[in-house]
């Protein structure tokens, strides 16, 4: 018994950490929250997979064997002291007990027996009268004894729990799997493409799997994440997803979701249509199908490609669709484009101080770039721009690793809210045949105020000019500081850094204002706001050099394609669990509610004397009133005693 207590607390700590720790995650969530040493130990002792780990499996076996055992040696026991009624009790042993009363009573023995007899029956207890030696009888009675039931019932509570539990974990699985049958598979290929060796027959006893199906597709297969890969679960029937249909708060998040599907079953002529929601899931053929998630099925994106590097705001379309792998032009690295995940629905909180309402800032766009090497950077870009610090930018955010913070590339909007703005006076800034005559509107703009300047004077400050800005175009303000150490004493670099930010400044005012002479508007008002959008510009284009990718997609139209995530769950297991727990609550509350209390009632015919003893399976105050209780009563029944 102590033994079986041991296990069952064991089990019971386990399921807490199965409840607390979300189970059946990706291993890069895993790495990502706990580090690398913890993900290993925790993967080593399989708190990923609580309940399908072979421990977990093992002490429910150990579980249900010792509960059985305990059951197999007690029940009989437990039954016998069911029916007993312990009529060869003795005088001397009742006189022995701590409750006890001795009455004399005026009446016969049979009119005695009577009285007691009709007093038993009234309060509820089952007796058995014995004739005594002496002439005179003993009314053994019980109430409450079906008490001893609990501890049957909660015992086979835990059994029935456990076995439930065991037929749906993955003993078969892990048997085929010990036995080399089986395997998982790690590699990403395709459904059609996975070996029958990690694939499971639709006759599986039990399986919980996920299917995600684009609107107007379907699929007969479904995939169950083990460990560090997954299995393909065949259907005995298919899916297809007819239409997807979410909902959304004026804020943009969502507030209800719902499929309508179809089941092509080849044992039926007809196929089976049903729309399930969140929480109203489909059963057939004792395969439950719940609407899980929603994602996107394959959008077609139409985006323009702007070299955020280059000498020129020329953009290239480019058209592709979520999911998919492209190749694009990266100036003289060719590079490809995986297209991962669109969202229409955005909610963020922009506010600064973090107490503003979160709101919907359209939609975005996340993907991978890849280069020669096969080094991938991921990237999501929103379609609109968003107001940060009372401005406008175009977001683009970038990360290295998956675990890794995104880094965001904040490029201004122009007067227009849009990019172009940006685009063009970026491509005047690193576009060199445009030097000299930028580096004669500074040399004007900063020589016109002296009136002498000798000719030796204005060329070495041209050319320092020039320089500027061509360390300006190979990296930005970094290559401007390179130059700044390698040039300039360092108790002078703080002043010279604030002259050259001062002359790059007047060369991006310049800049802009030649765009808008080559393309016919009238000189621009030299505001505070067009000052901001030169500083935000300039750190943009700075910036960009640690973008990680010459490109950046501007995302301008799309196509919507959802898709919904399903789980499907096949639980044989369940229906032992739910009336385990049915038993469990019923042996609890017979063990605590239900109090057995025994009555001995000895007639002796020497003097009319009834002797009366009380016992309870809980000595208690309670216990202690209602022998009171009990005493009082039998004292005017068979003394004739008044109120």
């Amino acid at each position: 018994m102590r033994f079986a207590v041991s296990v069952l607390v064991v089990l019971g700590i386990a399921s807490v950490i199965g409840t607390v720790l979300k189970q059946n995650e990706p291993y890069t969530n895993y790495i990502v929250q706990f580090g690398q040493f913890w993900f290993e130990f925790f993967e080593f002792i399989g708190l990923y997979d609580v309940y399908h780990s072979g421990w977990f499996l093992i002490i429910l076996v150990f579980l249900v064997l010792s509960t059985s055992l305990c059951i197999y040696r007690n029940t009989p026991l437990m039954l016998r002291e069911l029916r007993a009624f312990r009529e060869n009790a003795k005088e001397v042993s009742l006189r022995s007990f701590s409750h006890k009363y001795e009455y004399h009573t005026p009446y016969s023995v049979e009119e005695t027996g009577s009285r007691l007899a009709q007093f038993l029956t009234a309060h509820g207890f089952r007796f058995k009268t014995v004739d005594q030696a002496d002439g005179g009888s003993l009314f053994a009675a019980k109430a409450g004894s079906y008490q001893r039931l609990g501890y049957i019932l909660t015992h086979a509570a835990i059994v029935v729990i456990c076995i439930g539990g065991l037929m749906d974990g993955n003993l078969i699985f892990k048997a085929q799997e010990l036995l080399g049958y089986k395997k998982i598979e790690t590699r990403d290929i395709p459904e059609r493409s996975v070996p029958p060796e990690s694939r499971m027959s639709p006759a599986n006893l039990s399986f919980r799997a996920n299917m995600t199906l684009p609107e107007g597709a379907g699929a007969n297969a479904a995939f169950m994440r083990i460990r560090d890969g997954y299995l393909v679960q065949d259907l005995p029937f298919s899916i297809a997803l007819k239409a997807f249909r979410i909902e959304h708060y004026e804020t943009g998040q969502p507030k209800s979701f719902e499929s309508d599907i179809m089941i092509i079953d080849p044992e039926r002529e007809d196929p089976v249509t049903a729309t399930i929601k969140v929480n109203h899931p489909l059963i057939y053929k004792g395969i439950a199908i719940y609407q899980s998630d929603f994602g996107d099925g394959g959008s077609r994106l139409d985006f323009k490609v702007w070299n955020i590097l280059g000498s020129h705001a020329d953009t290239m379309p480019f058209t592709g669709s979520v999911f998919n792998k492209y190749d694009v032009s990266g100036g003289n690295t060719p590079l490809s484009v995986e297209l991962s995940d669109f969202r229409l629905f955005n909610i963020l909180n922009l506010s600064t101080d973090g107490k503003g309402k979160p709101r919907n800032v359209g939609p975005n766009v996340t993907f991978k770039v890849r280069d020669a090497e096969g080094q991938a950077r991921e990237y999501v870009n929103y379609m609109h721009p968003l107001q940060l610090d009372g401005r406008q930018y175009f977001l683009s955010g970038m990360r290295s690793m998956q675990q890794d913070s995104y880094r965001y590339l904040r490029i201004p909007a122009d007067e227009n809210g849009e990019i172009e703005g940006y685009m063009q006076l970026r491509a005047a800034m690193f576009d060199r045949s445009l030097y000299p005559e930028l580096v004669q509107r500074v040399s004007h703009l900063a020589l016109s105020s002296h009136q002498e300047v000798k000719d030796e004077t204005q060329q070495k400050f041209e050319a320092s000019v020039m320089q500027l800005l061509q360390a300006f175009s190979q990296g930005g303000f970094g290559k401007v500081a390179e130059m700044i150490d390698a040039a300039v004493p360092q108790e002078q670099r703080a002043g010279a850094a604030q002259a050259y930010l001062k002359v790059v400044t007047t060369a991006a005012f310049q800049a802009y204002a030649m765009n808008r002479e080559r393309a016919g508007l009238p000189p621009a008002e030299n505001n505070e706001a067009l000052q901001l959008f030169i500083e935000d510009s300039l750190h943009a284009m700075s910036d960009s050099f640690y973008y990680g990718a010459p490109l950046y997609l501007q995302l301008t139209g799309f196509d919507h394609r959802q898709s919904s995530g399903l789980q499907l769950t096949r639980s044989p297991g369940k229906v032992l669990v739910y009336s385990g727990s049915v038993l469990l609550v019923l042996g609890i509350f017979a063990m605590i509610y239900i109090r057995e209390r025994r009555i001995w009632l000895l007639v002796k015919p020497e003097n009319s004397r009834v002797l009366f003893a009380m016992s309870s399976s809980r000595k208690n105050r309670d216990f202690d009133i209602e022998f009171e209780r009990m005493r009082g009563k039998l004292a005017r029944l068979l003394e004739n005693q008044q109120e």
